[in-house]
């Protein structure tokens, strides 16, 4: 079972980097100082496919696991990352149950799914066909964005459906959602994300968030406040942040 899943399951938090930099040098980086994951941007990066595979060679070594966040509700983009060797997926904009049904499935094997078999690389072209096919559906991670206060107001029905790990909540999409982009202490968004927090409880998921400024007081407050799928600032934030500690004068 890869790391992060272990960790969930385990009730421990798991951390994770972020990358809008599809270079392996950053995964390579990210991963040796001890990140439980690494996601690939492929929402809002400039991301291919071959670049899936070279991020997930960078990582390896270090035991992180590579989760790849799609372009949004795509199955056919599932089955690629996966087949490229990541170890999971974030979807985001997910805002109804179907969508969700759509991805549990979407990678994972038959009968539990409809992702194809094939010769790929995360199967070792081959070599290692019938165990991975054997262990995989158990050791696939699926995250669930929950970005939209109109899914907020669906998180347990959402949240209810077989297949699930975390559900992640993106609170720039949230506020953005609610007409006050960027305004995260508003009232109207706390509520919302205290919404999707409680029916992970009752549901049985690990509550995720996305804390993207680089101060490790504001993970500490999300890890208090009973959140352990734990996205940490993104690789640009933290390089900025350190250009800045380095020049400030």
């Amino acid at each position: 079972m890869n790391k992060t899943k272990q960790k969930l399951k385990n009730n421990e938090c798991a951390f994770g980097g972020w990358m809008l930099i599809p270079h392996p040098a950053i995964a390579e980086l990210m991963a040796g100082e001890g990140f439980d994951w690494i996601a690939l941007d492929m929402e809002h990066a400039a991301v291919d496919l071959s670049v899936v595979e070279q991020i997930e060679r960078a990582v390896r070594p270090s035991g992180c696991d590579l989760f790849v966040r799609l372009d949004g509700v795509n199955p056919v983009l599932a089955k690629h990352v996966l087949d490229a060797g990541a170890k999971g997926v974030i979807v985001p904009s997910v805002m109804s149950p179907e969508d969700a049904d759509t991805m549990a499935a979407a990678v994972r094997y038959p009968p539990q799914g409809n992702r194809g078999t094939s010769l790929s690389r995360a199967l070792d072209y081959g070599r290692d066909f019938a165990a991975y096919i054997r262990r995989h559906n158990d050791e696939v991670f699926v995250a669930v964005m929950l970005e939209h206060y109109l899914a907020a107001e669906r998180a347990d029905e959402i949240l209810a459906r077989p297949g699930l790990d975390a559900a992640f909540i993106g609170p720039y999409d949230l506020s953005a959602s609610l007409g006050i982009a960027g305004q995260l202490d508003d009232p109207r968004v706390l509520a919302a994300e205290q919404k999707i927090l409680a029916a992970c409880k009752r549901q049985g998921i690990a509550p995720g968030y996305h804390v993207v400024p680089p101060e490790r007081k504001r993970i500490d407050e999300r890890i208090a406040a009973g959140y352990r799928f734990i996205g940490c600032s993104l690789d640009t934030q933290l390089i900025m942040s350190g250009c800045r500690a380095l020049l400030k004068r």
